[in-house]
């Protein structure tokens, strides 16, 4: 899986492998040691170091983390370095943070050394996880795709591989794995999902739940893709800008399919500064277009405000609606997008 990755990415010359101490990454790490001791993979030099990130949110994780750097570098990687991070809230909750505390810290460390890959261990059971968890709180097509097997420089080579069988590859090569405490804490709705959910629906619906979870994740990711992509062409076609506020015709926008008109508002949103509003807020920004007249305005989050123009206000200069569209204040000639601060300079 790891040679696979490797090759899917353009062989890349340098990696690092993501290492916490845990099974799974320590398992990852075993196995992309073994490319990097034969410093190639298949024919294409490669160096594999690593990188063990402390998030100091836990007692002794200092320790914790240096035992993890000493396994690493028994196994043969180098260079491995220790990456102490501050997690700020933000607003988004504890793992978010984390996460992006996480990956600021790999970005870093891999610009330093030179690596254009960095590896997670991720497995299947994470990704089963991941849907889940989007199942449960209501989330898009995005959310449901789960994680990507490449994103950027981030590898997740053992995506189709079992928890258990990371475990057995610790064991094949005589490492000693360290075990989150928090992963079975339930005050986590993920461990919850761990511990609780997951061997319930494998008990009561039989073996293959976390493999039918992650095939979805799956065949969700083209979806998502084919329907991004074709939002991002749409949203560029359309924009108009007029200093900060951006603003979308409003009968092109009607004219779009529900499932490619929601996520252009979403990247309009996005565009002037705002972050991916809920479905609520998108529903509403939505139904904007549905009003007589001015309309608005609905607070997405991230700081912006969205209100409809009608044709009566437009300047004369901007009266350029589609073809089709009558003039006058019972239409909206435009969707309008502003931040409620201007953006720093």
């Amino acid at each position: 899986m790891v040679q696979a990755a490797l090759a899917d990415a353009g062989y890349p010359g340098r990696v690092l492998v993501a290492c916490s101490g845990g099974p799974d990454s320590l398992a990852l790490a075993a196995v992309a040691a073994y490319f990097g001791r034969r410093g190639h993979v298949d024919g294409h030099p490669v160096s594999v170091g690593a990188v063990v990130v402390d998030h100091q949110l836990q007692a002794g994780s200092g320790a914790v983390a240096a035992a993890a750097a000493t396994a690493l570098r028994e196994l043969g990687l180098s260079p491995v370095q220790v990456r102490t991070v501050d997690v700020a809230p933000t607003g988004m909750g504890p793992e978010a943070a984390a996460r992006d505390a996480r990956h600021a810290a790999l970005a870093a460390v891999a610009e330093e050394n030179g690596a254009t890959a960095v590896l997670l261990g991720h497995t299947l059971d994470d990704q089963a996880e991941q849907v889940l968890l989007g199942l449960a709180r209501g989330s898009g097509t995005r959310s449901l795709a789960g994680m990507r097997p490449v994103r950027g420089h981030l590898l997740r080579p053992f995506l189709g591989l079992r928890r258990a069988e990371t475990l057995e590859i610790c064991t094949v090569e005589g490492l000693d794995p360290w075990h989150d405490p928090s992963n079975a804490d339930p005050a986590f709705a993920r461990s919850r999902t761990r511990v609780e959910v997951l061997p319930v629906l494998e008990d009561k619906l039989g073996p293959g739940v976390a493999e039918s979870l992650a095939r979805t994740a799956s065949i969700l990711q083209f979806d998502a893709d084919y329907l991004e992509d074709v939002a991002n062409d749409t949203f560029t076609r359309l924009l108009e800008r007029s200093g900060t506020d951006l603003s979308l015709p409003e009968a092109a926008l009607r004219e779009l399919a529900p499932a490619v008109r929601f996520r252009v508002i979403a990247r309009a949103a996005a565009a002037v500064g705002g972050q991916q509003p809920g479905y609520q807020r998108l529903l509403a920004a939505e139904a904007l277009l549905r009003r007589q007249g001015s309309a608005g305005p609905v607070e997405l989050p991230g700081g912006v405000s969205v209100y409809r123009l009608s044709l009566a206000q437009l300047d004369a200069a901007e009266q350029t609606a589609p073809t089709g569209v009558p003039r006058g204040g019972a239409r909206c000639g435009k969707l309008v997008f502003r931040p409620q601060k201007p953006p720093q300079e």
